[in-house]
This record gives structure tokens, C-alpha cells and sequence, in this order.
């Protein structure tokens, strides 16, 4: 049984490069892809994976160690050997069996390259199981996007599972078509249950080689580097790091994401965005297997944050009902639980002040109208909170600490560079808040495009995490139900929110007489802690200004 020496692979340069990280120890047992050592030098952290499954026999480096192409990792004794020495027949002389090993050459390779070859156009029926959960109980099948006899793409997603903080969508594992859909919806699944069955091909095993220079050429892409802050960062990374208090996150907010390919397909088989785990628990920050597997287990198990209870430090009594009178008992959707959570949490920590005020619509009513006309054909169609968002976005420009956020010791006040919108929409499930990005580099006609693709997902219940993170300001908009004012809370942690009435035809003064004009009702709510009352009132002027006449937003 031979033993053979896996290198370091093409690391790009010839200059020696650090092992910074030995990820396995001699006597594990090893799946291909799985890390085996991480290298770095001055350009890219690279995360050698293994090129066979096998068992390490004997480590060549340690953490410390400078390498170069061509040097000697470990030495592993490979798994389809290990399977080759167990199907060996007994019969076999002690002179034959000795002699194995040294048959074990390009020869050997060649013939068991043969039958992996010929069997390409075979079919493997494939179990699909619900991905590592972590410590999670179990999390609920709510929805199975694809039906017995489909075909689907590698990464499609199949199903989705719904804990108390988010949906979490499965992606397929390879393409193939569906076979048997083995649990239910509605079913509570933990880690290792199987979603359903799929056929899929019967690749041939991969050679080492192609799969180490596949690997280091993958780790040598852009968006993988750690040098330094990229130019080509996506609005979408930054208010993750922004927006949210943990100080890992802020103190290299511009970096790409720092992972391996391991990592990655682990992520991907997860549905994980790794931008939203923020620095790993790695060297310099590279993300590992359990920080994905503690990210999910985040999502799925924080129900509400530890002040957000109905009750939170008061000892509430309990009180039986029943005495006076027949009751019935709902239990409440996880959605609204969770919102109930959050609001409870925004209401007991900002100090809240509404400000209310009037625009005078008229004008925008009539061009809104004209306008839905012209792009009837395009399929678009205005709403009056298209114009707001992009009224709101203008406004926020000129209010920047209306777009800011506080931090947790209140000791310093951050910026937000960007507009993300929050919308908040009404569903059977409960009040969700998706994000419109980028809202002040929109036109109307995309922002109408987004709002009506976000209020879809909502209301289909597609939205998953990262459609409701990063939002730097939110509108509530009840004037399709009815109302004259109210106090929207605000969705910390964003320092503001503007909530929107029916619009009613009211007599209005012009300096010579009364006039019908159309009005909408603002109520707009702060945190008084970064916005004072003058700077609202200022807000709101501005705002109502830009509806009055749209043509200042041009200015």
C-alpha cells in the first residue's frame, strides 16, 4: 500500500511563501476539497485543498514554514488505494502482494482512468440532505421549489427552510432531474435529513494535478485577495459592515471576503453570503468552516434580541382570562414574534420624536398619472412611493446625520456613504422591511421596477436575509388603507423613518384664495439623539419642497 506526497501546488510566484495555518493533523481522515494547509505571501492567502480523500500519514510542514512550488505538504495514502488493498483477494501469495506497490504507476493511473471515462454517460441517483445547522433543533420546510420529474442547474435552489430569524434557500448540489421528493412542507428537518432524491451524472474522478492548479488559480482571483482595500467593492458589502455594531466588522470595512474554496462551496451549499459574516475567526481574518456554521446557527436560532421581549425587565403576572369569559388562543406567526421583538427593542432605546407636516401633491398627482400612461407599454407602473423614495434619497443628500447610524457606546456617529431604502410592506405573515439599494442613483422607472419586485417576494414569501439588510432609512406607506397621521418607530438601527397617510383634497389659501390642492400626510419619526427638532423640521421642508415640485430634484 503506497503513500503518496502531495506538493505545494502553483502559488504564482517563485519566491518562498509562509505556511500560515496547518489544517489537519496526521491520522486524520480527509475528503477531496477539504483544506489541507494555507499558504500566504505579499499578493493572496491561498487554502490548499486536498486533491484525493485519504488519510494523512505524515505532515512535511508546519505553521511557520516557508515553501515553494514543488515542496512537499504531507503524504497521504489515498482512499481508492485504501479500497484497493480491502477488495484484494485472499488468495493472493505474500510475492504478489509485495509486488503491488511497485505495478502502481502511470500505468495503473491510465487503467483506472478507463473506466471512470467510460462511465461519464451513466446516471447516480444522489440524496439531497438539509446542510450542517449547527446546534439547531430543527428548522421548518416551508417550501419546495421544484416537483418530482424536473430538471434543475447545480446551485438552483430546491427548497427553503424558515427558522424565527430568516429563510434559509438549499441550493442543488450538481444538475440533475428530481426524483423523489422525500420530505414534506410543513416538516421540521434537522441537520443531515434528507430533502429529496436526484439523478444526476456520474462524473469521472478528477486527476490531483487539474484539481491543484484549478485551486490555485481560483485562489489568485481579485475578489479573494487580502493586500488591501479593492476598488471594485459592491455597494451591497458596504452596509454590511456599516450598518452593523460589531466592531470586527468596522475596522476593515472595504476588504474582500477572505476564504478559501472549501469555504466557499461550503457557503454556497448553505446558501450563505459570506460578505455578511464580516472577518473570520482565522489568521488575518480568513473565514473558516465554523464560522459559516456559526453564522447559519445566528440566523435560525436568535429569535429576538435579549431587551427585545413583550415585558423586558418588567415581571409581568400572569392572568387567566378564562375567569370572565369564553378565550381562544392563537399561536402568532414567527414573523410577527420577531417583530414584535425588534419594535419592543427600537421603542425602549430611541428616544423618539415625530414630526408631522403636509406636501402639497397636486402637480405630481397629474404628471404621475401622464406618466403611467407613457410607460403602460413598458410595463412599469409609478406610484406615488416611487417618487417618494427617490424624493426621500435626494432629501437625505443634503441631511446626511438623517442617513447615519449611532454607535453602540453613543460615542460616535457613522456616515453612511450610500442610500439604501427600507420599505415597509404589509403581509399575511406579518409587517416586513426589504431594501430598495442605491435608491439615490435610480430613475423612477427602475425604482418602480424594484418596489414591485420587493413587494412580490414579500408577499410570496421569498425574501431572505440579505433582502432586508443594510437599509439607512425606511417609509411606511398606510395611505392605500387610510389615516391622517401616525408615529412610525423607527427600524434601528437607522437614525430615522417616514411614515405616509392617505392623501386628501383640502382647501388651501394661496394669498388670494382658497384653492383645492391634494395633500399627503408626513409623519416623519427620529431618533432624537442624532437629529434635533429644527434639523426635522428642515427634513421635512426640504421633502415636502421636492414633492411640490419634482423639477428640484434636478438641482
Amino acid at each position: 500500500m503506497s503513500v503518496e506526497t502531495i506538493p505545494v501546488p502553483d502559488v504564482g510566484s517563485d519566491d518562498p511563501v509562509d505556511v500560515i495555518e496547518v489544517s489537519v493533523q496526521v491520522g486524520d481522515t480527509i475528503e477531496p476539497e477539504d483544506t489541507m494547509v494555507v499558504l500566504e505571501s505579499d499578493k493572496a492567502t491561498l487554502e490548499v485543498p486536498a486533491p484525493k480523500g485519504g488519510t494523512v500519514k505524515q505532515l512535511l510542514v508546519q505553521q511557520g514554514d516557508r515553501v515553494k512550488e514543488g515542496d512537499g505538504l504531507l503524504e497521504l495514502e489515498s482512499a481508492e488505494e485504501q479500497d484497493a488493498g480491502a477488495a484484494s483477494e485472499p488468495e493472493a501469495s505474500g510475492e504478489e502482494q509485495s509486488e503491488a506497490p511497485e505495478e502502481t504507476g502511470s500505468a495503473g493511473a491510465e487503467e483506472k482512468a478507463q473506466p471512470a471515462a467510460a462511465s461519464s454517460g451513466e446516471t447516480q441517483l444522489q440524496s439531497v440532505p438539509v446542510p450542517e445547522l449547527g446546534d439547531i433543533d430543527a428548522a421548518e420546510l416551508i417550501e419546495f421549489s421544484v416537483s418530482e420529474g424536473d430538471r434543475v442547474d447545480a446551485e438552483q435552489v430546491i427548497a427553503v427552510l424558515e427558522s424565527d430569524k430568516a429563510s434559509l434557500e438549499i441550493p442543488a448540489p450538481a444538475a440533475g432531474t428530481i426524483n423523489k421528493l422525500v420530505a414534506k412542507v410543513g416538516e421540521k428537518l434537522t441537520s443531515g435529513d434528507i430533502l429529496l432524491e436526484m439523478e444526476t451524472a456520474a462524473a469521472p474522478a478528477a486527476e490531483p494535478e487539474q484539481k491543484t492548479e484549478e485551486s490555485s488559480a481560483s485562489e489568485q482571483r481579485p475578489e479573494e485577495t487580502a493586500s488591501g482595500p479593492s476598488e471594485t467593492s459592491t455597494p451591497e458589502s458596504a452596509p454590511a459592515t456599516q450598518t452593523e455594531p460589531a466592531p470586527a466588522r468596522d475596522t476593515e470595512p472595504s476588504k474582500q471576503v477572505h476564504a478559501g474554496p472549501a469555504v466557499r462551496k461550503l457557503a454556497r451549499k448553505m446558501g450563505v453570503d459570506l460578505a455578511g459574516i464580516g472577518r473570520g475567526s482565522g489568521p488575518h481574518g480568513r473565514i473558516l468552516k465554523d464560522d459559516v456554521h456559526g453564522h447559519v446557527k445566528k440566523l435560525l436560532t436568535e429569535d429576538k434580541p435579549a431587551d427585545g421581549g413583550p415585558g423586558a425587565g418588567v415581571d409581568l403576572p400572569e392572568i387567566d382570562f378564562s375567569q370572565w369569559g369564553e378565550v381562544e388562543q392563537l399561536e402568532r406567526s414567527k414573523l410577527r414574534k420577531l417583530s414584535a421583538a425588534n419594535l419592543h427593542r427600537s421603542w425602549v432605546t430611541i428616544p423618539h420624536v415625530t414630526q408631522h407636516d403636509e406636501a402639497d401633491v397636486t402637480d405630481l398627482e397629474a404628471f404621475r398619472k401622464e406618466q403611467n400612461k407613457v410607460l403602460e407599454k413598458e410595463g412599469v407602473k409609478l406610484t406615488m412611493l416611487a417618487f417618494l423614495v427617490q424624493a426621500c434619497a435626494k432629501t437625505l443628500r443634503e441631511f446626511p446625520d438623517v442617513n447615519a447610524s449611532l454607535s453602540p457606546d453613543g460615542e460616535t456617529l457613522i456616515r453612511k456613504h450610500y442610500i439604501h431604502m427600507g420599505i415597509a410592506v404589509d403581509t399575511p405573515k406579518g409587517l416586513v422591511v426589504p431594501v430598495i439599494r442605491d435608491a439615490d442613483k435610480k430613475g423612477l422607472a427602475q425604482i418602480a421596477r424594484d418596489l414591485d419586485e420587493v413587494s412580490t417576494k414579500a408577499r410570496d414569501g421569498k425574501l431572505g436575509p440579505k433582502d432586508m439588510q443594510g437599509g439607512t432609512f425606511s417609509i411606511s406607506s398606510l395611505g392605500g388603507i387610510g389615516g391622517t397621521a401616525f408615529t412610525p418607530v423607527v427600524n434601528w438601527p437607522e437614525a430615522a423613518i417616514l411614515g405616509v397617510s392617505r392623501m386628501e383634497t383640502k382647501p388651501v389659501w394661496d394669498g388670494q384664495a382658497f384653492q383645492p390642492r391634494l395633500m399627503l400626510p408626513l409623519s416623519f419619526s427620529y431618533d432624537h439623539r442624532i437629529v434635533d427638532g429644527a434639523e426635522a423640521v428642515r427634513f421635512t421642508t426640504y421633502l415636502s419642497g421636492l414633492l411640490k415640485d419634482m423639477r428640484r430634484a434636478l438641482l
